[in-house]
């Protein structure tokens, strides 16, 4: 791999809880994320696979140990740091769709812009090309029920690249999702990784949809069990 290191653990640990009631989620992970590259995270119920989505997201903090973000060192930055890193830095996918009902696809992408403080005619228009790049500019003023499954995912994934995020991290994305429309999104995905470069670690329990990626690390117990490469073409 020639690509930069944008994401690195390095003998994280992670324990909730105190005394008898401690619970390792994570026991020592070693774990680089290469710009550009598209990784599939996957382990049993318990293999400490989120809790590591969780902290390469800084949603969560390592007990022990060091998560490097672009060579700094985010276990020594404010609460307040971590959060413009994700504002700035982060787009998340999640299982559900997270979208707000009463208002429009348009809408729900603009979100993190305003957050930013964007203006609106430029929100609109980075909104807008967001929406035709995951194919919906034709749904930009529905809302969230009169779209299906699948596309309100779509705009989910147009919410989380309106930003232009270094890393795309993805936790279930098609959990909610029958195979047909499955199958759509990992497309989706491939193609944002493969055409424009979008570096992106996505969480699944499911090996049709892992096998799209080019890199599989499998958790078991908290420790990194295999770390693989695959061919990334199943289309």
């Amino acid at each position: 791999m020639n690509a930069d290191p944008v994401m690195e653990m390095r003998g994280v640990t992670k324990v909730y809880g105190q005394g008898q009631a401690a619970t390792a989620a994570l026991r020592g992970v070693d774990l680089v994320v290469y710009q550009g590259e598209f990784m599939a995270i996957m382990g049993g119920s318990g293999s400490g696979k989120s809790t590591c989505l969780n902290i390469l997201g800084c949603l969560d903090r390592p007990t022990a140990g060091s998560y490097l973000f672009q060579k700094v060192a985010v276990e020594n930055l404010s609460r307040d740091q971590r959060a413009l890193l994700r504002r700035y830095y982060l787009g998340f996918i999640f299982q559900g769709y997270n979208l707000l009902n009463r208002t429009t696809a348009l809408e729900n992408v603009e979100l993190p812009l305003i957050y930013r403080g964007l203006a609106g005619a430029d929100r609109r228009r980075k909104a807008t090309m967001a929406l035709a790049a995951v194919g919906l500019a034709d749904r930009e003023h529905h809302s969230p029920a009169e779209l299906s499954g699948g596309q309100q995912q779509r705009v989910a994934i147009a919410r989380a690249i309106v930003s232009d995020p270094e890393v795309l991290l993805a936790d279930e994305p098609t959990g909610n999702l029958d195979t047909g429309r499955s199958h759509e999104i990992m497309e989706l995905l491939t193609r944002l990784n493969r055409e424009q470069g979008q570096t992106i670690v996505m969480v699944t329990h499911e090996l049709e949809m892992a096998a799209y990626a080019e890199r599989t690390v499998h958790f078991r117990d908290g420790l990194v069990e295999s770390d693989s490469a695959g061919d990334g073409d199943v289309r």
